[in-house]
């Protein structure tokens, strides 16, 4: 077959979801309780936020990072990790003077 998924993934097929939905739905029910709620970032953030989040010389940053130049000339990154979008999505939405945990 010419075409697999890169090694370390793998796809989660429609007979496995609804097992996948449990997982999930677990997870948040959990997290809910003890006063956490959800995030999602997006899948694009400017490089400088995993620069200087993550660390410039970091293997996140030299070896798993993918990052190119958009048309306006910004330098944007497909997200390596969650973190760095995370708190940048807290100090963006001024969750800092939410009631915590947010």
């Amino acid at each position: 077959m010419p075409y697999q998924t890169p090694y370390g993934m793998h796809d989660i097929l429609p007979e496995e979801q609804p097992y996948w939905r449990l997982l999930r739905d677990a997870f948040e029910r959990l997290a809910l309780r003890y006063g956490f709620g959800r995030i999602d970032t997006p899948v694009l953030e400017h490089t400088a936020v995993f620069l200087k989040g993550v660390g410039q010389g970091t293997d996140i940053v030299d070896k798993e990072m993918y990052y190119f130049e958009d048309k306006g000339g910004d330098s944007l990154a497909l997200r390596p990790e969650f973190t760095a979008g995370v708190i940048r999505a807290y100090l963006q939405g001024g969750m800092r003077s939410s009631p915590q945990p947010v």
